[in-house]
């Protein structure tokens, strides 16, 4: 710390009430020496360093800088169990090291809890919107699998240099861990989120191709908003990474190739006629007789059919995630039916109708789901059962 800044702290200081002196020296010990004090400890430790300084300099006949009584009143106290002399800009490297991804030069995880949590109390305490999104590398595991961990750690670099450059100056970047990111936007909407987020996915897809990769790596990401969308830093970030692999399970159903269509059993038609047995010359003919058993064509033999089987009491092969409270809803094209959409998942999506109605077992829908844009899908029911309020709940499976 420089002296003149001391020296205009103190003096500055010397004009505010108790109550806001307390709250500022506070803050001040806890950035400058890391030493935790409620706001009556730091006034009095303060009130200290300036008698100090006052002794000092009565006693060695020259002023004494407002520096060496602050380190002298705190070594001699309980709060520095273990000082250390350390220039402060080795100090101030330390602190960006310890709060720095050393690979993409985002910062970590542990200062995303601390950003967090200041941003969240000034939404609270100023009635601002703040914004989490969660990225996810799709299929990165691959890249370092078939190209090596060289070519996987300048995908991350591309991922986070280009979450720089998209964001503002009053956002935040982080690595949240592995080939997560994540972002902090202060005072921003649903929907100005999510122009940006497609704005880094397309950009991060434009850059990664020059790799020339046969992988298909992009930037999936999820969304949550205070104060709609919950209202603490572990609930936002449940909620964004629950709208993160919904994102995934979309992206992936899209993808997907179509099923090989069943061919319909034939059975070739039986011989209504038999072919006569020609007679050989010479040989005795067999007489007609009532005993004799009438030759008749062969028949087809019966087509198993295979039971019905309920889908419900069968284990699910993918892994959910629950829409409920999103006002995630479906419209069915060819007619003004609409339904909520309870859950998602990759192999399909289950919706509820406010009453029963004749639906084909084969129809297209669009997906109304937040973050996303409508989504038009082909879908095959899979099940139909009453739910509560005599509600219709019915599964469906996607089709490409």
């Amino acid at each position: 710390m420089e002296d003149c800044f001391l020296d205009l702290l103190a003096e500055t200081l010397e004009g505010l009430e108790d109550d806001v002196r307390g709250a500022f020296l506070q803050r001040f010990f806890k950035s400058f020496t890391q030493i935790e004090m409620n706001e009556a400890e730091s006034l009095d430790t303060w009130g200290q360093i300036l008698m100090r300084q006052r002794e000092f300099t009565d006693a060695l006949g020259r002023r004494v800088a407002l520096k060496t009584a602050l380190m002298d009143v705190l070594g001699a106290s309980h709060f520095l169990r273990v000082p250390v002399l350390l220039e402060y800009e080795a100090y101030k490297k330390l602190q960006v090291n310890a709060a720095t991804d050393p690979l993409t030069g985002l910062s970590n995880r542990r200062f995303f809890d601390e950003t967090c949590d200041r941003e969240l109390n000034r939404a609270k305490r100023y009635n601002h919107p703040l914004t989490m999104i969660m990225f996810d590398l799709h299929r990165f595991k691959e890249v370092n699998d078939q190209y090596g961990h060289m070519k996987g750690d300048i995908v991350l670099q591309l991922a986070a240099n280009n979450l720089r450059k998209t964001m503002r100056a009053s956002d935040y970047a982080f690595r949240f861990g592995g080939d997560e990111f994540a972002l902090i936007l202060p005072q921003t909407t649903t929907e100005q989120a999510s122009t940006l987020c497609r704005r880094v996915r397309n950009n991060f897809e434009a850059e990664v191709a020059p790799l020339n990769m046969r992988v298909a790596v992009t930037l999936d990401f999820g969304l949550a908003v205070y104060p709609q969308d919950a209202d603490n830093k572990d609930s936002l970030v449940q909620v964004a990474d629950q709208r993160l692999y919904a994102l995934k399970g979309e992206t992936r159903a899209a993808k997907a190739p179509a099923p090989t269509p069943v061919e319909e059993l034939t059975v070739p038609p039986s011989r209504s006629t038999v072919t006569p047995i020609r007679p050989v010359a010479g040989a005795e003919q067999p007489t007609p007789s009532s005993a004799t058993t009438p030759l008749t064509p062969p028949t087809a033999p019966p087509i198993p059919i295979a039971p019905r089987v309920d889908t419900r009491s069968q284990k699910r092969r993918w892994e959910r995630v629950s829409l409920k409270g999103t006002k995630s809803y479906a419209v069915v094209d060819g007619s003004e039916r609409s339904a909520s959409v309870i859950d998602l998942s990759y192999g399909g999506v289950a919706l509820q109708f406010e009453k029963d109605g004749e639906l084909p077992s084969e129809f297209s829908a669009v997906l109304h789901v937040p973050i996303l844009p409508p989504l038009r899908v082909k879908l095959i029911k899979s099940y139909t059962y009453p739910a509560e309020g005599g509600s219709i709940r019915m599964g469906c499976s996607f089709v490409a």
